[in-house]
């Protein structure tokens, strides 16, 4: 019998602060060696010092922000034709827009150096509302890279 393999989007539950499951999703990209707990604390102390800073904003509409404010919509994906590669620009699918948005601000908050991780990730965070920082340079590196390629569009026809 074969093994049928399901999407972890089941099995997700909600975190225990906010009741998101975009929220306990970031947490478990950002959890690191099976450290849950450590990863929940690092957010939410990030997301303490977000909203002192930011004021009059719940915590979960500064996140929900953020991450929509860091999605790409279009990324470029390389295809084959005949002899030559092209980085075509496609539509990015919403699920993988998500888990994008959700990297790029992990990574950008990982890549500073010198403070601890949820200090940087606030920064990270009141950046990415503020639509600056690096997330969001990421995101627009990859809307200019597609729109400089979208004379190659019309290789798009075929699956990747």
């Amino acid at each position: 019998m074969a093994l049928a393999y399901r999407s972890t989007e089941v099995f997700l539950q909600p975190d225990t602060k906010f009741k998101s499951k975009l929220v306990s999703k970031f947490v478990n990209c950002l959890m690191s060696k099976g450290k849950k707990s450590v990863a929940e604390k690092v957010f939410y102390d990030a997301m303490d010092i977000v909203t002192k800073k930011i004021g009059d904003v719940e915590a979960l509409e500064i996140f929900e922000t953020i991450i929509n404010n860091v999605k790409p919509l279009v990324e470029v994906r390389s295809k084959r034709v005949g002899g030559a590669t092209y980085q075509v620009p496609v539509e990015v699918p919403k699920q993988r827009q998500q888990s994008l948005a959700i990297r790029w601000i992990i990574n950008a908050a990982k890549a500073k150096k010198g403070r601890p991780m949820f200090q940087r990730l606030a920064d990270e965070i009141e950046d990415a509302y503020k639509k600056q920082g690096t997330a969001i340079t990421q995101r627009e590196n990859t809307h200019k890279m597609a729109e400089a390629n979208k004379a190659f569009a019309h290789f798009a026809w075929s699956k990747f």
